[in-house]
């Protein structure tokens, strides 16, 4: 049984038993339903209000870990990241503090909570857990679930910390085509890479040289993340050879990339690089290269 007399750092992985225990214990402690349809931006809020772990905060992809329309934005494509400082008023709002273990999950395959898991660690926060299995995994614990709204907590003064992830952008990536040392790895499913179909983007197609890594590779048939070993295994075998610290991964808009980020740091690579702009910001530019099949 894991013991908590002293404060948890989960900045991984977190299991059903031990987000419970980490509950009973009343350490600090924020949990985040990060659930949403990309198809149908309303769904994923219906769907925490219908049910979720108790005491969650609901984080919506649309408006607070992303910053549509914003000319300031930090990155581009369609789900630009808001400002560091934008992004800490927002946990500042809901009553995150510095002290806190955050445990974040959804009913994605972690596409939306492995995004709010990179930005707190980009914020400079490490005590943040993605909980393995997502909300499907603790619903079948029979663990008590919650409904409709949650109190509202104080408001508090999240302090922002060095970033722990690095970011990088078109112009970063755009040399790096053509290296045989650093892996540009494309999360998208792998019709929309090869550019048989394309729903989202106005191109088809992959940023030349990337190699494709299906984020929902990276779970075994039960939802839960492969075993470091298994992870590691796949990993090298993609990279053949190349740096693993100096991957980058991106995907369609910043978001379904970090499953693979997460995988990373699971089977023991450490934190990886993102192109958060990712295809939709790099086919936004006629003048840069596209490939196909």
């Amino acid at each position: 049984m894991t013991n908590f007399a002293q404060p948890a750092n989960f900045n991984t992985l977190i299991s059903v038993p031990e987000l419970q225990a980490l509950q009973a214990s009343n350490q600090p402690l924020m949990i985040f339903d990060c659930s949403f349809d990309l198809a149908k931006p309303e769904a994923g809020y219906a769907q925490y209000l219908e049910a979720h772990i108790a005491g969650a905060i609901y984080a919506n992809l649309d408006t607070d870990l992303s910053a549509k329309g914003d000319p300031n934005a930090t990155s581009g494509g369609r789900h630009p990241l808001p400002q560091r400082e934008k992004f800490a008023t927002w946990l500042s709002s809901i009553g995150f503090e510095n002290t806190m273990q955050a445990v974040v999950y959804d009913r994605n395959n972690t596409m939306v909570a492995g995004r709010l898991w990179w930005m707190l660690q980009w914020l400079g926060h490490d005590r943040v857990a993605v909980l393995d299995g997502g909300f499907q995994t603790y619903a079948a614990s029979q663990a008590r679930l919650a409904k409709g709204f949650e109190s509202k907590r104080p408001t508090s003064q999240f302090h922002i910390g060095l970033p722990r992830v690095a970011l990088v952008d078109a112009a970063f990536v755009a040399p790096l085509i053509s290296s045989v040392k650093t892996a540009i790895v494309d999360a998208r499913a792998t019709p929309r890479f090869k550019g048989e179909v394309e729903p989202l983007d106005p191109v088809a197609g992959h940023i030349p040289s990337a190699l494709n890594r299906p984020f929902t590779q990276n779970f075994d048939t039960d939802g839960r993340f492969k075993s470091p070993e298994q992870l590691r295994f796949e990993f090298e075998s993609l990279l053949a050879g190349r740096n693993p610290a100096e991957t980058i991964h991106h995907c369609g808009s910043g978001v379904s990339a970090l499953p693979n980020v997460l995988a990373m740091a699971v089977a023991g690579f450490g934190l990886t690089t993102l192109y958060a702009g990712s295809w939709s910001d790099w086919c936004s530019d006629t003048s840069r290269p596209v490939a196909q099949g």
